[in-house]
């Protein structure tokens, strides 16, 4: 019996070393090939981010210091926001785009292949640059490196004064932030050009997803130059000796620069699960999507406004209050086209003939959350509002009801969907809808205890904590477990379905026979 497993194990792996190897092809610039690249990229470091995320949790357990001293404890916050945010989200949603994008605007390849490859080329050096301080401080402290390199404990916003103290491990993870944001502003020309100047399909006859991602990217190629321009002042002031944002006002320089890009990033990083959401949910409730011309109109709206609402971070750093108000002004108008997309979904869903398959699943679970999230987020933009909560977890958990329930639902979604185009296999379902569920409460006891804890006036980005809420705490971290098992079962899924899943088919969800065109499934 033993030996029968052994020999199966041993099958399976080198199954998958196959499948890998193939996949691996640094010469190749075919849409599809580095679409898959992407997405496969974007979910290791969304696993490696999880871990961070996980070690913030154990941390979280005692209201003392217990697992991690207060170091450690900020460097994995610090890796955590990073990773999730610039080598997990951006490049899932990007190489999804990638993928089925010439097939929905009628071209063969997207424009300028080689770009669209060095673009990804990019991410993998990226993300262990700015994560090297890590390793490198591990592989002192198990004796196989005779120098130490800490890891940085800036956080992720990387805020002077303390991102220009001298600190080789800060080095590292600008330059790796640099070439990932480097990466996705490639990738969203290439998308922006393809979109605009290449496709076949009439403006009127483009679908809302590709709609959703040319803002997307849009919005990438106005903002991400902003923080590579922020980097930059802060790599010459480190480097170089200049003194851009050195005190008294030059912290205040960045902190502007930052969020001129960081709200737009938000959107950049929602973007691509509404797109999602309104492309799916269509085909599983077996109608056309209500008001397509208003959903469509919501986005660029919300392209436009999403660069006039940076100034509501700063409500408690002493801005003149007349800025404050116009600042509030736009953050609650940005609401209006979210909810017009709400409207939208739940309108089609309304009667439909619905099919819950595990992408409508995941869709369904995204649109509660994103109604969680944004009803959190619209109290924030209200100025005493925000000064109560600004600094409570009450925010963390208001940006993760939207990162995690909201994008990740989204995305997972789309891989769910799409993942037959990029492997020609199907996930099994038992293992997709357990994968589902677990993170419906995963999401809702970690982000609800988190809610809590907000209202209550615990500080954020603290390892200590009053001895008061240790039991939600604890809530918190089991529900953050459960979360992190059900991302353990997505990859099992994933990888059982490369090496024994069931072939899809040119029509894997059965659209086909309910009349509903799907142009990325046409050979």
């Amino acid at each position: 019996m033993s030996g029968s497993v052994v020999g199966w194990l041993r099958s399976a792996w080198r199954r998958l070393v196959a499948v890998v190897v193939r996949a691996l092809d640094p010469l190749a610039i075919d849409h599809l090939t580095v679409a898959r690249l992407s997405v496969a990229f974007g979910a290791f470091a969304g696993l490696w981010g999880t871990t961070d995320a996980m070690a913030l949790r154990a941390e979280a357990l005692t209201p003392g210091m217990g697992v991690w001293p207060a170091a450690t404890y900020d460097a994995f916050f610090t890796t955590h926001g990073v990773t999730m945010l610039f080598f997990f989200a951006t490049p899932v949603a990007f190489g999804l785009t990638t993928a089925v994008l010439p097939r929905l605007v009628g071209v063969e390849e997207l424009a300028f292949p080689r770009i669209h490859a060095l673009a990804f080329w990019l991410l993998p050096p990226g993300l262990f640059v700015a994560r090297a301080p890590s390793l490198l401080d591990l592989l002192a402290d198990v004796g196989l490196l005779g120098f130490r390199v800490r890891p940085p404990v800036v956080g992720w916003t990387l805020y002077p004064p303390m991102s220009l103290q001298p600190h080789a491990g800060i080095d590292l993870l600008l330059v790796g932030l640099s070439l990932g944001t480097l990466s996705t502003l490639l990738t969203a020309l290439v998308v922006v050009v393809t979109v605009v100047t290449e496709r076949t399909v009439p403006w009127a006859r483009l679908d809302v997803f590709t709609w959703t991602m040319l803002v997307a990217a849009g919005l990438v190629v106005f903002s991400f130059p902003v923080l590579e321009s922020a980097i930059a002042l802060l790599l010459a002031d480190r480097v170089l000796g200049t003194t851009f944002l050195a005190p008294p006002e030059g912290p205040m320089v960045f902190v502007n620069l930052f969020w001129f890009f960081g709200h737009p990033e938000v959107y950049v990083l929602v973007l691509p699960a509404m797109g999602v959401l309104s492309y799916l949910i269509p085909r599983f409730a077996g109608r056309d999507l209500f008001g397509k011309r208003s959903v469509v109109y919501s986005t660029l709206a919300i392209g436009v406004l999403s660069f006039g609402v940076w100034g509501h971070h700063l409500f408690a750093s002493g801005v003149d209050p007349r800025v404050q108000a116009s600042f509030m002004a736009v953050t609650l108008a940005v609401a209006l086209p979210s909810a017009i997309k709400t409207f939208a979904w739940t309108t089609t869903l309304w009667n439909g003939s619905l099919r819950l398959e595990p992408p409508m699943l995941f869709c369904l679970g995204a649109v509660a959350w994103f109604v969680v999230g944004g009803v959190t987020g619209v109290l924030l933009a209200s100025i005493p509002v925000d000064y109560a909560y600004h600094g409570t977890y009450y925010v963390v958990a208001h940006f993760h009801f939207l990162l995690v329930g909201t994008i990740v639902f989204g995305l997972v979604a789309g891989g769910y969907y799409w993942f037959p185009l990029l492997t020609g296999r199907r996930v099994d379902d038992r293992y997709a809808r357990a994968h589902f569920w677990l993170s419906m409460v995963g999401v809702a006891v970690t982000f609800g205890a988190l809610l809590a804890l907000g209202l209550g006036g615990l500080p954020r980005r603290m390892a200590t904590y009053p001895e008061v809420f240790a039991p939600m705490q604890t809530l918190a971290t089991l529900g953050a477990f459960v979360l992190g098992v059900a991302q353990l079962l997505f990859v099992w899924g994933i990888v059982r379905a490369l090496l024994v899943g069931d072939p899809a088919g040119d029509d894997p969800w059965g659209l086909a026979e309910r009349g509903i065109e799907a142009r990325e499934w046409s050979r």
